[in-house]
């Protein structure tokens, strides 16, 4: 894929997210050596090397990670542009070791001449062209360019102690507005006042009356999000396709499930905050919040799953009485005043206690039969 940038057009531009397949990302990744036709060759010798094949490279931590650990071939060291998401997660946590492991492989293009000679470098022609576009200060007497990094995160900090574990060189900050944090403009954010005890009724008649648009249900766990989502598929008289989305499952369970969410086949996904990052699904018109977001920064990530490229969209949390106090001034953090009640029908609610009941019944069966398989299994091992 071709790009431009300061002027300057790049061929090798890709990306390594946890969304699609690793193969496909393989094969745009890594550059394999032609071998000339007619030619014999010795199953003795060694392989054709492989080489890097891209210039700028646009990646979630978790599947750059991967790539570096296990994709034979792979190297940052001709990169010239590393655009990674999700900054301040990445600083907060120690996130499969994601900053000693990158930096290291990123600060091999800047201790020593290159192996072989960038095309990036022969795009970008002379270090006193880059400087001139301010992609570059400060790197006299080298005969490449400096990688750039670019962190990005709808919620960075502002800590220098915290931005200086990114070895940033001379980083320069830009801001979406002048605001900390920035919800999307075509956000519609609604609060649902529920009783704690019938709070899944309300969860059901809320779906029923969004009539079938695509939803994500965040929970607060993925224990919860497990329970959930099983105890709204008891629900025989809600007509809509209902899966869970969260990090006990399979990579390829939750391919799987993303997929037929795309295609509209799965009409809710509930899910864990595994959700709330770097996750783009399109016509997703809805985010419910099961469970009030514990920090302001919870609710931007979980409501930036709709509304997105100037799309509208609707965010709906559910609230005990006692609840709504503390969720006014965790939205006051946002300088967001505007989160009305959303009044459902009583009779939408009514209508459900008695499925309800019958769903709360499946669902104590379905939980003692998931106990007892796992102790058998437990039981079984060595």
């Amino acid at each position: 894929m071709s790009t431009c940038i300061g002027g300057f057009t790049y061929s090798r531009l890709s990306i390594a997210v946890g969304q699609s397949s690793i193969a496909d990302e393989i094969a745009d990744l890594i550059k394999r050596p032609k071998l000339q036709a007619g030619i014999c060759y010795d199953p003795e010798d060694p392989p054709p090397e492989l080489q890097s094949a891209v210039d700028i490279l646009v990646a979630t931590p978790g599947r750059l990670v991967d790539h570096i650990n296990s994709t034979h071939g792979f190297t940052l060291e001709h990169l010239c542009y590393l655009v990674a998401d999700e900054t301040d997660r990445l600083l907060r946590e120690s996130y499969q070791s994601w900053l000693p492991t990158v930096l290291e492989m990123t600060n091999m293009n800047n201790e020593g001449p290159l192996k072989s000679k960038s095309s990036l470098y022969s795009a970008f022609g002379s270090l006193r062209t880059i400087r001139r576009c301010g992609i570059e200060r400060g790197f006299k007497g080298k005969s490449y360019p400096r990688l750039v990094k670019m962190v990005l995160s709808a919620t960075l900090t502002q800590d220098p102690s915290k931005l200086s574990q990114l070895d940033l060189h001379h980083p320069l900050f830009l801001s979406a507005g002048r605001r900390r944090y920035r919800f999307p403009e075509k956000l519609e954010s609604y609060k649902l006042i529920c009783q704690s005890k019938l709070k899944p009724i309300y969860l059901v008649a809320l779906l029923q009356n969004l009539e079938g648009e695509k939803c994500i249900v965040f929970t607060s766990s993925v224990e919860s999000t497990h329970r959930l989502c099983t105890l709204l598929n008891f629900f025989t008289d809600l007509p809509l396709k209902i899966k869970e989305y969260s990090g006990l499952q399979r990579q390829s369970v939750r391919s799987k499930t993303l997929k037929a969410f795309r295609e509209g086949d799965v009409q809710v996904l509930v899910s864990s905050d595994a959700m709330t990052r770097g996750m783009d699904v399109e016509g997703v018109r809805n985010v419910i919040n099961y469970e009030m977001p514990p920090y302001i920064k919870t609710y931007i990530h979980r409501a930036g799953r709709t509304a997105r490229a100037g799309q509208t969209g609707r965010c709906f949390t559910l609230l005990r009485k006692d609840e709504v106090k503390r969720f006014k001034k965790m939205l006051q953090k946002a300088d967001n005043n505007s989160c009305p009640v959303y009044s459902l029908p009583a009779s939408s609610v009514e209508s459900f206690r008695s499925s309800y009941t019958s769903a709360l019944e499946k669902l104590k069966e379905a939980v003692e039969s998931e106990t007892s398989r796992k102790r058998k299994l437990g039981s079984k091992a060595p």
